[in-house]
């Protein structure tokens, strides 16, 4: 999928990946959803589906986040309070730890209600806002949302459509 560069992209693209991902989050057996099955977010580490779903929810919330300080007029805590760009797998472990009490229909009802706050919070702005200046660094507010929702929902249906065709999706007894 090519990289969005106008808000009726962007809001395609989170439409179409997060459709996709559904699709394949559908076919994850219940009884494996809390087993370490998949390549984690730092190196040499196992994640759960329901740790994968945990840390696009994570994203995704961060995102509304950085919005909300910059309209509050707070300083920018990019990627997260505490986190720095070169630390992103303690940051996935904390999105790991946050909704680890969650059940896996409510994290994926957590995963829907994120997806659509951001949509809302794209609704908002305008073509201009969203790519016609650099929000971050070199990165425009379009692109930093898109970086952090519609690909990481095309990335974790690699790494579960992977999982899907390779493992066995009964549990060993």
């Amino acid at each position: 999928m090519a990289v969005p560069s106008s808000k009726a992209d962007l809001v395609a693209a989170i439409g179409t990946t997060f459709a996709q991902l559904e699709s394949d989050l559908d076919r994850v057996p219940p009884s494996l959803v809390y087993d370490q099955v998949l390549p984690g977010h730092a190196k040499n580490t196992m994640m759960s589906p329901a740790e994968l779903v945990s840390y696009l929810i994570g994203w995704n919330e961060q995102v509304a986040t950085w919005h909300a300080r910059r309209a509050a007029g707070l300083p920018d805590e990019l990627p997260a309070a505490g986190i720095k760009w070169n630390e992103l797998g303690l940051l996935a472990q904390r999105y790991y730890d946050a909704y680890r009490d969650e059940t896996w229909d409510e994290l994926r009802a957590h995963l829907v209600g994120a997806k659509d706050n951001l949509l809302a919070l794209i609704e908002d702005y305008t073509d201009a806002d969203l790519y016609g200046r650099q929000w971050y660094g070199k990165w425009t507010m379009g692109r930093m949302i898109s970086l952090n929702s519609s690909s990481p929902y095309m990335n974790a249906r690699g790494r579960l459509r992977a999982w899907l065709r390779a493992a066995p999706l009964t549990p060993p007894n």
